[in-house]
């Protein structure tokens, strides 16, 4: 590595860690105010943020990239109000930082607590979606922490585009600039650098595609929050409401398929399929999804001729580990919902599951053995979002079973730390010695 680039790496450390004791010091107004800022200036910029958005997605469309990735990249009205809807939401939330989460005295008489305080400085990483960059900068601020954006080259111009608004914004408000941090050069030698910094980032957030993550988390010395992949299920029992069972399915696959939360693989009760799947197959196939079935549902479509426009394949061992992010869906037939849950557990990743029943017992023993971070009952696995949680946004969705699992918000971005208050108290009370204070000059 160059000596430059090691320079700028750490300098961006450096700015970030500098003003780490102001940022714990803000009170809530002036934080709700610098995010209030953002979301005008926001608003009045929104043609330079299109104009600098229109850059990138012509570099992806040169670059040959995926429709699904260049769906990620874009930044229309919609997604910008979107992004001035998040800072105002964020806004609204209660402040954490500084929150006793809980106080009790000891029979000496100290009283033990637990208050919320910041991670530190926050190094993110993603990749096509530069409403990341508003979100993560947003959450920061409200938790009092100082971020390190690093997004995806193919997103360079917006991200840069929105890192300039936010930080002409905090400085208007009084909020420290310096609190958002952008990596705007691309040598990957920069982020590996960056993720040696132990005791200078306190923790790495990595968003993006499996093998970014994976790179990230070999790579780092310093923590790292994260999830591999999306892998989501969504299994219909034989005690379900078909009609919700179309509509759940339908939307957690065709709503938005290039995201996390969208389902991957169906599971179907054998006690249900001949009434349940050629419909629901008809339903997915005029959306345009791809089916990879098992050999009891492929049979299904095939012996129907209404189905003939539906393109259905055989479902190979490795479709059902796949986070597919596009009209795709793998299917499985099950005998049991104990089937269902250990297919889960085999194939999912532990992200987001569901069960489409109307049996409560049923559903209270999915929620309790499916080990996921967000598990649904008649629910689209889609809600699986920070802000779709009323938590405002989210910096990502943890996997891990750490302090942080699931979307990753306000809360998330905090940790506790023990405060004690005493009057004088001493250990097993073994103080100085009376004769040695009787002899104190």
């Amino acid at each position: 590595m160059s000596r430059e680039v090691l320079s700028y790496a750490e300098e961006k450390v450096e700015k970030a860690r500098a003003v780490l004791r102001e940022l714990v010091s803000l009170n809530t107004e002036v934080k709700n105010k610098a995010l209030l800022y953002c979301a005008e200036l926001m608003h009045d910029k929104r043609d330079f943020i299109k104009e600098e958005n229109a850059k990138d997605v012509e570099y992806a469309k040169s670059l040959g990239l995926s429709s699904a990735l260049i769906d990620r990249l874009v930044l229309n009205d919609k997604r910008i109000d979107g992004m001035i809807k998040v800072l105002k939401d964020v806004a609204k939330l209660p402040d954490p930082v500084g929150e006793i989460t809980k106080m009790w005295t000891l029979p000496n008489g100290l009283r033990v607590g637990r208050m919320r305080v910041p991670l530190g400085v926050i190094f993110i990483i993603y990749e096509a979606r530069p409403n990341v960059t508003v979100e993560a900068a947003s959450l920061c601020m409200k938790s009092s922490n100082a971020v390190i954006l690093r997004g995806g080259k193919e997103a360079i111009n917006s991200n840069r585009a929105l890192v300039e608004i936010l930080r002409e914004a905090c400085k208007q408000a009084g909020f420290p600039e310096d609190a958002i941090q952008f990596i705007d050069r691309p040598e990957r030698e920069i982020v590996w650098e960056l993720l040696k910094m132990e005791g200078k980032i306190d923790v790495a957030i990595p968003r993006g595609g499996e093998s970014l993550i994976r790179a990230v988390a070999e790579n780092a010395r310093v923590p790292v929050i994260k999830h591999y992949k999306g892998v989501c299920n969504i299994y219909v029992d034989d005690e379900a409401d078909l009609n919700k069972a179309y509509h759940i399915v339908y939307n957690a696959k065709v709503q938005r398929p290039s995201v996390c939360n969208a389902v991957e693989n169906l599971i179907i009760h054998r006690d249900i399929l001949e009434e349940f799947f050629p419909r629901m197959a008809y339903i997915l196939g005029k959306a345009g999804v791809e089916l990879r079935c098992d050999e009891e549902s492929l049979k299904v479509i095939k012996s129907d001729p209404r189905l003939s426009f539906v393109k259905a394949i055989p479902a190979k061992e490795e479709d059902y580990y796949e986070e597919f992010l596009d009209l795709i869906l793998a299917v499985k037939v099950v005998g049991s919902l104990e089937e269902a849950i250990d297919f889960i557990e085999k194939y999912g990743s532990k992200h987001s599951d569901a069960i489409i029943t109307e049996n409560y017992t049923k559903a209270m023993k999915f929620l309790n053995q499916v080990d996921s971070a967000a598990v649904y009952v008649n629910a689209s696995t889609r809600f699986t979002d920070g802000n779709e949680f009323g938590l405002g946004a989210e910096m990502g969705i943890s996997t891990d079973k750490i302090h942080a699992r699931g979307p990753m918000a306000l809360e998330e971005l905090t940790i506790q730390k023990f405060v004690i208050l005493g009057n004088g108290q001493l250990r097993d009370n073994v103080g100085v010695p009376e004769d040695i204070m009787k002899d104190l000059f």
